[in-house]
């Protein structure tokens, strides 16, 4: 009847109820009996013994007809990060995680020296923490002197609360020599050292054009920078014979290179101290590559987060008090720092964007909303760095500790006759194995990369994957050991190298 109703509507009027309402329902009626018998037959039913398609077949059928309809894609530039990973660094990560060491209970699995992290005063930051970490979230309320939630909990200006911009001047400067000072103007907060260095790119270059970076260089720049900007890195290559440091020549070499490729050249950036050498750019280099930099009208990245992790006699000296001294054009200046090296705190997830250009740290404050800093961790850090006798007291022992840890690290390597470059800096050691390659060729180096991974259960960064050019290097992260790891890597590599001669 629901059918009918709407027709009544239409046909009833002056023919009353019986022309209105039966007429239509026998007309309808009709209708429905001539289909009916218009309709081919049925298919007879099918055999018992014949198998039967699923319901949903039909329905199947309908999304996959002329196959013109395959599986739904992601975009162009996810879909290369969804392989699996290709670079040594990142595959000997990814090994490790399958078979991690335990001096306890899996002396056999696989030994960590491809993460440069440090465990070396978690002493002093435990001890820290216990007495400091509920106070310095508890901020007080103006009102009634209360513990205020919206210190914590509210939105907060994204490139950094003001205190910790201050805190981190303060501390950078200390940890610097004390010979610059820092503006927390000039300063954006950032969630990691990662995210510093991919901001910093998007403000300095555009898609398809480049930074120059002498290798060896630390792997994860490809995919902090090359992932979403589209810059590319052009490898400056060092040797050796230089202890791996850049020179103006080089530099001058590879841009001109670039520029015949037809490349446009944006900057130039490099770690000080250099990840993966651990050696420390001295002043003089300094000076030349921000002369060069200011004659090619290019951008200069100092990636200092190891600028309080130096362990050597070599003075340490900031970009920015190069730029400080002489006659430059201090906006081409950026530095990157983060307390994950210095204060052993990645999992703070804690970076900082240093520059003089006004467009660059404006640029970089609206980017800030996707990668804040939590602001519960900026209280914590402000009551931290702001804490001047602790702070020494972590510095001090921070950089003693991986002193000592060095020596006992390298002095193993010597009794191997395995050598190391000479290095001031960062919490690794850059090792020539080259004496263990089986070929003196990036095949015979990542032929060992694998033997140290498989069969002395090692994971050590080959120098492949820092775009090295001479075989045989590999980055060893030392700072996570204990003291008891340090000879059975020594026993593993040793048998390694006995069963290669055997």
């Amino acid at each position: 009847m629901r059918l009918i109703v709407p027709l009544q509507g239409v046909v009833q009027g002056r023919g009353g109820l019986f022309v209105g309402s039966l007429i239509p329902c026998c007309l309808f009626y009709f209708l429905q009996l001539y289909l009916k018998r218009r309709r081919s037959p049925p298919p007879p039913p099918p055999d018992s013994d014949s198998t039967e398609l699923p319901r949903t077949s039909s329905r199947s059928s309908l999304f996959t007809r002329g196959n013109s309809i395959g599986r739904v894609r992601v975009s162009s530039r996810a879909a290369p990060l969804a392989k699996p990973p290709d670079s040594p660094y990142y595959i000997g990560l990814e090994r490790v995680k399958t078979d991690p060491y335990d001096r306890v209970s899996n002396r056999d699995g696989i030994i960590q020296l491809g993460l440069a992290e440090s465990t070396l005063c978690f002493d002093l930051l435990q001890r820290w923490m216990s007495d400091n970490l509920m106070e310095s979230l508890m901020i007080q309320s103006d009102v009634d002197g209360g513990f205020d939630v919206s210190s914590i909990a509210m939105y907060q200006p994204f490139e950094g609360l003001l205190e910790v911009r201050v805190a981190f001047a303060d501390f950078m400067s200390r940890i610097m020599g004390g010979n610059v000072s820092f503006d927390p103007s000039n300063m954006v907060i950032t969630a990691g050292g990662t995210p510093a260095v991919e901001v910093l790119a998007f403000c300095l270059a555009d898609h398809g054009n480049a930074f120059l970076i002498p290798s060896p260089y630390y792997p994860g720049f490809d995919r902090d920078i090359k992932f979403r900007t589209g810059i590319e890195l052009i490898p400056v290559h060092c040797r050796s014979s230089d202890n791996f440091t850049v020179t103006v020549s080089a530099l001058e070499q590879s841009l001109n290179q670039a520029r015949k490729r037809g490349s446009k050249v944006s900057g130039i950036l490099f770690s000080n101290p250099s990840n993966p050498v651990g050696n420390i750019l001295s002043r003089e280099t300094l000076h030349a590559i921000l002369s060069f930099a200011q004659e090619k009208n290019i951008h200069v990245i100092s990636d200092e987060i190891f600028a309080g992790s130096v362990y050597g006699d070599k003075e340490f000296v900031s970009l920015a008090e190069v730029a400080a001294s002489g006659d430059f054009d201090k906006s081409r200046v950026h530095i990157i720092y983060g307390l994950s090296k210095d204060l052993s705190l990645p999992g703070f997830r804690t970076g900082v964007i240093y520059s003089f250009h006004e467009d660059v740290v404006s640029a970089a404050k609206k980017l800030m909303r996707f990668c804040s800093m939590p602001v519960p961790v900026q209280r914590i850090l402000i009551s931290l760095l702001s804490d001047t006798r602790f702070i020494e007291e972590y510095m001090a022992a921070h950089k003693q500790r991986i002193r000592d840890k060095h020596f006992l690290f390298v002095e193993g390597l010597k009794q191997l006759g395995i050598p190391c470059a000479e290095s001031g800096g960062g919490l690794y050691c850059w090792v020539d194995m080259s004496s263990l390659l089986t070929s003196y060729s990036q095949k015979g180096e990542l032929e060992l990369f694998e033997k140290l991974l498989s069969v002395a259960k090692i994971n050590a960064t080959p120098g492949t994957a820092c775009y090295c050019i001479e075989p045989g290097w590999f980055r060893c992260c030392f700072t996570a050991l204990a003291d008891e790891d340090i000879p059975v890597i020594m026993e593993r590599i040793k048998l390694l190298a006995e069963s290669s001669t055997s």
